[in-house]
């Protein structure tokens, strides 16, 4: 299989020097092997590097599947604090989300490996959980920060479940068409609730 030679080891080859180089061995890998099937030790073998390099860039292999999330989390946050007070908070999670979901074209490819390990495989569930928690939280604070309600208050608990859904709904559609883009999609998925949240006021 060709993904094999693209992840095997050989004498002479530069290791990996960067979170995102590591993370490509990972993905490439876990579809090569699958992910129950594959350990760090495997991942650290396929990049050049030791187990012990491997844990200075990942907690886990689940970690690994997720890229810098975190990262891209307080980035979205603080895109989130920025929105002027006229902007309607839908339209507003609209916009940050499309842009939490923004990569170069040249990264598509890899974001669809990605996204298709995250939501296909089973063994990563309570992991996303997690994740997906965290994403919650920060739609949750916008939402408290702009209606006077705590983050826990049931409005801002269910948009923030709401907009999740259909960004899950807009990745499973894009991950079923090999061609589309995901943008167009998302965007579609995210009018939805956005429309219907405005004409209700």
């Amino acid at each position: 299989m060709q993904v094999a030679r693209g992840v095997t080891g050989r004498a002479g080859r530069r290791p990996a020097t960067s979170a995102a180089e590591l993370e490509r061995h990972a993905l490439l890998i876990f579809e090569e092997r699958g992910f129950d099937a594959t350990t760090v030790d495997d991942i650290a073998a396929a990049a050049g590097i030791g187990r012990r390099t491997f844990f200075r860039y990942y907690a886990s292999k689940n970690d690994v599947a997720w890229g810098d999330f975190d990262g891209h989390l307080e980035t979205m946050r603080a895109a989130l604090a920025a929105v002027p007070a006229d902007v309607p908070a839908p339209a507003a999670l609209r916009r940050a989300i499309l842009d939490f979901n923004t990569y170069p074209a040249a990264e598509a490819a890899w974001h669809r490996r990605r996204m298709a390990l995250i939501l296909r495989t089973p063994a990563l569930q309570a992991h996303s959980t997690l994740r997906y928690a965290a994403w919650r939280a920060v739609v949750a604070e916008f939402v408290a920060a702009r209606t006077g309600r705590q983050p826990g208050a049931l409005e801002p608990r269910a948009v923030a479940w709401a907009f999740l859904g259909v960004a899950v709904a807009g990745y499973e559609e894009w991950l079923a068409q090999p061609d589309a883009e995901l943008t167009p999609i998302l965007d579609r998925a995210l009018r939805l609730l956005v429309d219907g949240l405005e004409t209700a006021g």
